[in-house]
């Protein structure tokens, strides 16, 4: 069949199915990607397709660029990433089951031909190219995580201990819930078999979570064995610590707390890239990701323990989202069975839940899939919007699909007369009955062919294979920064342990520092830079290993100056105040200076201090002059006038806009986070115009098609009066043919077959004015079809590409919003790396009030 043509925001997942005949037809089956906001359930049994139908879905979200978050029990999902676009034999050939082949009796070579060329086929009847499968790669990433092993990608779970970045004066009942869920996890990971919410045991580790994270202090394991010994409240509820959970039981609950942190198994799951749902759903460059977490590995608890926290991060992710009708992202769980059961609470129970009652506002869609609908909560089954049914085993598990359906369009406020028990018992391999609620009505489809080779579930060595490559690169870069580190510290370990000699203070400065004026406020800038750190540095620029004969602390007097700065543009509601902290260093007088010369740091009030660092007295410290003039506090009153003005007239904020969109980069906002943003605002742009465009466009063509309705009907009317006055002049031309040869002659008999030919003619010439008006009418609606196609094209295509039309406006501070609240006397520490160079010696400075670069 002829595929339909790409549109943004519809997937093609199969052909309209006809049960009554045991066809697929040629009528594509298009699903609106906007109806799985409101969640979708997919069940079947064991080889009924459901696998296949999934992966075709998360073909069309990936080509859609729709992030994915995808939990995989069973390994049948990694299957997304067996992308073959030239169905090239020696590409199957690794994946080919070994056993499959020897069943079909043919060796493993024999079999990836036939199997490429199974796909190329199957691929083929259902109109899909290479050109389409290209398409899966170059809009989505894709990355399979395996938690507790390295096999695949790992993921450090500890990031989930980190605290939410959430306001707990208006989430904190989120917040809560989090923590709630983070704790039963936690203590079915360490075999603490309890109520995970009344418990002592859990209702200690709550109270330390809400400790640390209200003060904005993030968790790991060795903490919270601490702070379970030594707990920093002091009392739960009315009681004591002591009296609620004495001290020696508490030790027993940290001592599995603890053998879970030594145990070295459990090292892997502190590697790795961190739980952090934005970063599964986007790359670093903000590009759509299908993150795959593989499960298959690992034990129950341990399974309940990362998709109980995988939840928990997606509750947090969601609720920092804003609202929309689009889809925004996908999460996908492929064998729900045992975390959200219909009686039990597992701690994945209240999260999964949570999300279906709550996601659809925020533009996530949830999709479950299992085997036994029997094993699902039925509050979640009626939460869902679409279900995808396919073959099922039991007749359970038929009563529990219809009770849910029912209960489904119970909630949609809807009344369905259709027969869902005798569809579903007719439904065979690979054809489903979807119904979905923003529909009319129940389709049974039949599921396209996989772009991805389907080759069932995958071992975690088959994992490390297809993650070799990204394993290969993070390998290599922290074999990088293993050798950096080696090189500095060889470099300072022969410093170490040479026999080093005092150095004097450098030509310029003294071991001293200048007197100043009490008035004069001085003050020190922090060493950020390690000695080993400054080593490394000098051996860059050095541009080989040096001989280290000696290391000295400078310091430099310069002029800091801390001011804020005010941007404000009420009409875009931004208001950003910037922290400045300018170091005017190197001059030898304060009288004109440059500010716009001055080094912009990092800096905070906190880390200035009023005394040098300690180091050793060999290394100094070691004080340059100060510039003239800079000893009085009225020259110092005159450079904090001067940065005043400066900045009002140099300080400026570049605002990123879309104008078309109205969508501005807000404050603090990168670049992958206002991408992400405006591709979502671009998305609801294009869904809302062609919503309209088919609001107006498909009543033309409904008009067009009830004339064109109306004229076959005439048409056949018309038809059926010709061949009757067809028939009647032939019968008068036989009786008056009868008449003349029985010699009864008689001109009323010619007279009347005459009359029955002109009727006859009469009839013929209305049927061919009817199939010509129905032609034009044809011609007409097919004319405005295609217009409507073309019109939705265009604007897909102008919304495609939103980053080409950003613009750049500056805004400048008031007068008023330029506040400078201090301009001190300050001292910069500088590293003086001494090295030799055949006989004579040479030295290199390298700023110490910077952090290192890694």
């Amino acid at each position: 069949m002829q595929a339909p043509p790409e549109q943004l925001g519809s997937f093609y997942l199969g052909a309209v199915y006809d049960l009554e005949t045991g066809q697929r037809t040629e009528t594509p089956l298009n699903y609106d990607a906007r109806d799985l906001v409101t969640h979708a359930v997919c069940v079947g049994m064991t080889g009924s397709g459901k696998t296949g139908l999934c992966i075709d879905l998360l073909e069309e979200a990936a080509i859609d660029r729709v992030p994915a978050l995808l939990i995989d029990p069973k390994g049948d999902i990694t299957n997304l990433l067996l992308q073959f676009p030239e169905l090239r034999p020696e590409d199957f050939q690794p994946w080919i089951n070994p056993d499959d082949a020897h069943r079909k009796g043919k060796t493993v070579e024999e079999f990836a031909v036939a199997t490429a060329e199974l796909w190329r086929n199957g691929l083929a009847d259902w109109g899909i190219g290479g050109e389409r499968m290209r398409l899966l790669a170059e809009h989505t990433e894709y990355t399979i995580f395996t938690p507790g092993s390295e096999m695949g990608v790992p993921l450090n779970i500890m990031g989930s201990l980190a605290a939410p970045q959430l306001d707990w004066t208006t989430e904190s009942e989120a917040i809560r819930e989090r923590i709630s869920g983070t704790v039963a996890a936690l203590l079915g990971l360490a075999g603490v078999h309890v109520d995970p919410v009344r418990s002592r045991e859990a209702i200690l580790l709550a109270n330390l979570f809400e400790h640390f994270w209200q003060q904005g202090k993030d968790l790991d394991l060795e903490t919270l064995v601490t702070a379970i010994t030594n707990p920093p409240v002091k009392k739960l509820g009315a009681f004591e610590v002591d009296v609620f959970y004495p001290a020696k039981e508490r030790f027993d609950l940290a001592m599995k707390f603890n053998a879970l942190l030594a145990s070295p198994k459990f090292q892997s799951w502190l590697q790795g890239e961190p739980l952090d749902v934005d970063r599964l759903l986007y790359t670093a460059e903000g590009k759509p990701r299908h993150s795959i977490l593989y499960i298959a590995h690992l034990s129950d608890s341990e399974r309940m323990f990362i998709v109980t926290l995988l939840l928990e991060n997606m509750l947090t992710w969601m609720r920092k989202q804003s609202g929309t009708t689009s889809l925004r992202a996908l999460l996908y769980f492929d064998e729900v069975f045992g975390y959200f059961p219909p009686t039990a609470e597992p701690p994945s129970k209240r999260p999964l839940l949570t999300l279906l009652k709550q996601a659809r506002a925020f533009g996530l869609g949830v999709i479950l899939v299992t085997q036994n609908p029997v094993d699902i909560d039925y509050k979640g089954l009626t939460n869902a919007g679409t279900w995808f049914i396919g073959k099922l085993q039991a007749e359970r598990d038929k009563e529990r699909v219809l009770a849910g359906l029912k209960g489904a369009l119970s909630e949609a406020g809807k009344s369905e007369p259709t027969d869902y028990s005798t569809l579903i018992t007719k439904l065979g391999n690979r054809v489903f009955l979807m119904h979905n609620v923003h529909e009319d009505g129940p389709v049974v489809f039949h599921t396209r062919w996989a772009m991805s080779y389907l080759r069932g579930p995958l071992t975690l060595p088959q994992v490390r294979t297809l993650m070799a490559d990204r394993l290969r690169t993070t390998a290599s870069t922290g074999a990088q920064g293993a050798a950096a580190g080696a090189t500095s510290s060889g470099a300072l370990e022969a410093l170490q342990t040479a026999t080093l000699q005092p150095q004097g203070a450098p030509a310029g400065f003294q071991t001293t520092p200048p007197a100043v004026p009490p008035d004069v406020t001085q003050v020190y800038l922090p060493c950020k830079l390690e000695e080993r750190d400054a080593i490394r540095v000098a051996e860059q620029r050095a541009g080989a290993r040096i001989e280290v004969k000696g290391v000295q602390l400078l310091y430099e007097a310069g002029v800091l100056g801390a001011a804020t700065v005010r941007f404000v543009d009420p009409k875009r509601n931004i208001d950003k105040q910037t922290e400045m902290a300018l170091l005017a260093r190197g001059g030898r007088q304060l009288t004109g200076l440059d500010w716009g010369r001055a080094e912009a740091l990092p800096l905070t009030a906190s880390e200035l201090s009023t005394s040098p660092a300690s180091v050793d007295e060999r290394q100094g410290p070691f004080y340059a002059s100060l510039p003239e003039g800079a000893a009085t506090a009225r020259a110092l009153s005159s450079a904090s006038r001067d940065l005043a003005d400066w900045l009002y007239y140099n300080a400026r904020y570049d605002v990123t806009v879309h104008p078309e969109l109205g969508v501005t980069r807000r404050p603090d906002e990168d670049d992958r986070s206002f991408n992400i943003r405006l591709q979502q605002a671009a998305r609801e742009r294009r869904d809302a115009e062609v919503d309209k465009l088919r609001a107006r466009m498909e009543k033309e063509i409904e008009r067009v098609a009830e004339r064109l309705q109306r004229e076959q009907q005439t048409l056949a009317t018309e038809q059926a009066r010709a061949q009757a006055k067809q028939t009647e002049q032939w019968v008068n031309i036989g009786e008056s043919v009868l008449s003349f040869f029985m010699g009864r002659r008689s001109m009323r008999s010619f007279s009347s077959a005459t009359n029955k030919w002109s009727q006859t003619q009469q009839a013929s010439m209305r049927v061919d004015q009817r199939k010509q008006t129905i032609a034009r009418l044809e011609e007409e609606k097919q004319k405005l079809e295609e217009m409507l196609q073309a019109e939705i094209d265009a604007i897909v295509s102008r919304w495609e590409d939103v980053l080409d039309d950003l613009a750049t406006e500056t805004l400048k501070p008031r007068r008023t919003d330029v506040n400078v609240r201090a301009v001190t006397l300050a001292w910069a520490p500088l590293w003086r790396v001494i090295y030799e160079v055949g006989v004579r010696e040479e030295a290199i400075t390298v700023p110490a009030y910077v952090e290192p670069e890694n």
